[in-house]
């Protein structure tokens, strides 16, 4: 099979083979055969084909404690299994695994029982900063609170069986800590303090709540307080004692340079290093696209594709050409034909599935395949030739997709495009640019032509288009943060948004239509309770979402142009947006809610994204009569959604603490912002012009109880009736700016103002 060869992080106990783990080794020949008992196991055909003389299965063990309906001691459960003398090491290491793997577990009194019988909970240890955690229960019921005293056993991470103590002062399920399944964190990333002449390392990840002393020994240099570094875990906590880690990198100070980078990195687990024989297949490749490699694919080198990105870009995914047929256009989208050089189960293919997904920070970018690919023979560079896919179709001049195709080829960018020239010449009408652009401008005028089309074709579709305001950082020749400013989206970007997402939504019909399987890009609608949270929450402004129990994205779109005058508009939008999903992967096709198609899959970026180099492959299989079987492909869509949010939470940290370096200096300033975020230990204030945010914690909005309304997003006072608010306009004091939790602290200046916002925020979003 066609399978990564290296496994996804399932969020799940990693389960051991079997025959690993409690396999007999071969008996005497003289003994006798196996009793009535023995063979009374309803799997003993099964054990027998892979053992001469088989254990009881593990299936059979749990039958015979269930019928016994009690726990039972190790020597009380061999009895009853008919296990001989010289069987018992076998059969107590089969035990102690089933125990390992939550199967069984032991009371006070040595005996073995099963999970259920006992009401014992196994789930996801998920901690908190303050030192309490819950048991996320992996049979989805409700989740299991844990106080401080029984997060000492376990780290955030950790799979564990708790049983159900009592229920706490909130009305939640509490729990005590049974058993440890499995560890999740072997390596941790922190900053090394000294308590009292012991030194101790205090986690980056702040759901590690517990300090882990640092052992004597594996150093090569004496470590300082202060410092950044990595420690493995050689002991896990325990009731009486915390964990203890031997240092095994020191990365530095905080104030260093790119230190933020570092920490992020293996804090969040991202693979940042290619392995020696990816490397080795990367440098075995060619530089240049070899006559070879062009057999049976298309030649539309003659025609002038160009590639159109970012000012900083370097990986070029895709490159698009436009033109005029009869009243309609047709429009190809060329895109990187990287499965030509990845292969499935290669090294370069194992370490792309482990990465998921280019990671971008600022200044850094932290690539899915080796930069001899992703900038090189991959990047759809200009004025050389590359292999790429492409999707070549003809829309109507109402936007729809009469009629595509899809087909290897080699192609030739004849130019490297960015958004700002793109719009200085089309929309700017700027006489300098355009006659730079001279050759390409009645390519690029069809180009809009069609874009104007395909966004009445949008907008008849219903997609929701919420605004949004992007930002860029502006470093100085320290690589500090010198100024934060709004990243400007002209009508360039979009016109290749659109181009992308006609692409995308071809592949998705185009595999459904040939029955083959593959992942899609799914948005699923509101859940039922948001949905109520939204309603009644829009019915206090006197506005209503249409559809009912099951509204559409057009319905959204629609209230979305009818609030878009209004003072409040910020306000209205965000809780919209917050009622929906997040979007994933997945093979099960449910449509994409918020762009209101009922299939859409990525297509267009395979240099960054491995669902995309799924796709790919997909279309390929189906185009040479053949299907592609990677594996497992929910469990591949799991891992694909999980690395996307671990980039995502990695760039945030970074973003965080550049941030919190660029406010530190600036402690007393006094700022005017919006409520960003309301939550039940105070308020999140976004900054005007400076994009930052911070806490106004609830100790500041004034001497009175503040009760926190989740559906109305508001803290309110009981004695004064104060009202604070999403989107309220404030005016605050930066107090303090802490660099080690990354937290911004103000305190409110003035009372808020309902309602606008201090500008209003360019429209956009990212590509497909």
């Amino acid at each position: 099979m066609n399978r990564p060869t290296k496994k996804t992080k399932a969020p799940a106990r990693k389960v051991k083979p079997q025959a690993a783990v409690s396999a007999p080794v071969p008996r005497q020949k003289s003994r006798r055969k196996l009793s009535a008992v023995r063979r009374a196991d309803p799997f003993f055909a099964r054990e027998t084909e892979r053992y001469e003389f088989p254990l009881p299965s593990r299936e059979y063990v749990l039958q015979t404690l269930t019928e016994a309906g009690r726990p039972m001691l190790l020597p009380q459960l061999a009895e009853a299994l008919d296990i001989l003398p010289d069987e018992m090491p076998f059969f107590e290491r089969r035990v102690r695994a089933m125990e390992r793997e939550g199967e069984l577990v032991r009371n006070r009194r040595e005996a073995f029982l099963i999970p259920d019988k006992a009401a014992l909970i196994r789930g996801r240890v998920e901690g908190h900063p303050d030192g309490f955690g819950f048991l996320i229960p992996d049979d989805g019921s409700p989740d299991v609170f844990l106080g401080p005293r029984q997060m000492r056993e376990v780290l955030h991470g950790d799979r564990a069986i708790v049983r159900i103590s009592g229920i706490d002062r909130r009305g939640r399920p509490e729990g005590q800590i049974v058993e440890v399944l499995e560890r999740a964190n072997t390596r941790v990333v922190g900053r090394v303090v000294n308590e009292h002449g012991v030194l101790v390392v205090v986690p980056e990840n702040r759901r590690i709540a517990r300090d882990i002393l640092l052992a004597p020994g594996g150093r090569k240099k004496k470590v300082e307080a202060g410092e950044v570094v990595v420690v493995e875990l050689v002991e896990q906590p325990s009731k009486h004692a915390p964990p203890v880690g031997r240092l095994v990198e020191t990365l530095g100070r905080y104030a260093d340079p790119g230190m933020e980078v570092e920490v992020a990195l293996r804090k969040h687990e991202l693979p940042f290093e290619f392995s020696p024989e990816s490397k080795a297949q990367a440098r075995a490749l060619p530089k240049t696209v070899r006559k070879k490699d062009m057999a049976g694919r298309e030649d539309i080198r003659h025609l002038p594709l160009v590639t159109i990105d970012g000012e900083t870009a370097k990986d070029f995914d895709d490159a698009v050409y436009c033109e005029r047929v009869g009243r309609g256009y047709r429009l190809l989208v060329a895109i990187a034909d990287v499965s030509h050089y990845v292969e499935p189960g290669s090294p370069l293919d194992s370490d792309a599935f482990d990465r998921g997904n280019s990671v971008y920070f600022p200044r850094r970018v932290i690539p899915m395949l080796p930069e001899k690919l992703s900038n090189g023979l991959c990047s759809l560079n200009p004025e050389v030739d590359r292999l790429c896919m492409v999707c070549d179709m003809s829309i109507s001049a109402s936007g729809e997709i009469k009629q595509f195709r899809f087909y290897p080829a080699v192609m030739y960018s004849h130019a490297r495009l960015t958004y700002n020239q793109v719009a200085a010449a089309l929309y700017q009408k700027d006489p300098d640019v355009r006659a730079a652009l001279a050759e390409r401008l009645p390519q690029l005028e069809d180009l809009d032509r069609l874009f104007r089309v395909l966004l009445k074709a949008r907008a008849k579709r219903g997609a929701i288009d919420f605004e949004t305001t992007e930002t860029r950082m502006i470093f100085n020749e320290d690589g500090k943060i010198e100024r934060i400013v709004p990243e400007v989206r002209n009508d360039a970007h979009r016109v290749i948004e659109e181009c992308m997402l006609a692409a995308n939504v071809c592949a998705s019909d185009f595999l459904q239509a040939n029955e083959h399987p593959a992942l899609y890009r799914v948005h699923e609608g509101p859940k039922p309770e948001k949905l109520d949270q939204l309603r009644s929450f829009l019915g206090e402004f006197g506005l209503q979402l249409g559809g009912g129990d099951d509204p559409k994205a057009k319905d959204y779109a629609a209230l979305l142009a009818q609030v878009k005058d209004r003072p409040d508009m910020p306000l209205l939008q965000t809780v919209m947006l917050r009622s929906l999903r997040q979007a994933i992967y997945s093979p099960d096709n449910v449509g994409h809610f918020g762009l209101a198609y009922e299939a859409y899959t990525h297509f267009t970026s395979p240099i960054r994204r491995y669902p995309d180099l799924l796709v790919h492959r997909a279309i390929k299989a189906v185009l040479t009569g053949q299907q592609y079987r990677p594996g497992d492909w929910e469990q591949i869509g799991m891992h694909c959604s999980q690395t996307e949010r671990r980039a995502d939470e990695a760039s945030r940290d970074v973003e965080s603490w550049l941030k919190c370096f660029y406010m530190q200096d600036r402690v007393g300033e006094v700022f005017t912002g919006s409520v960003s975020s309301v939550v039940p230990f105070g308020l999140f204030v976004a900054l005007d012009n400076v994009f930052i945010e911070g806490l106004v914690h609830i100790s500041e909005l004034g001497e009175d109880y503040f009760h926190y309304d989740e559906s109305r997003h508001e803290l309110l006072g009981e004695r004064s009736g104060k009202r604070f608010r999403l989107s309220d306009r404030v005016s605050v004091q930066l107090m303090r700016v802490d660099m080690e939790t990354t937290k911004i602290d103000f305190r409110l200046v003035t009372e808020p103002s309902a309602g606008a916002s201090a500008g209003k925020p360019k429209k956009g979003k990212r590509r497909g």
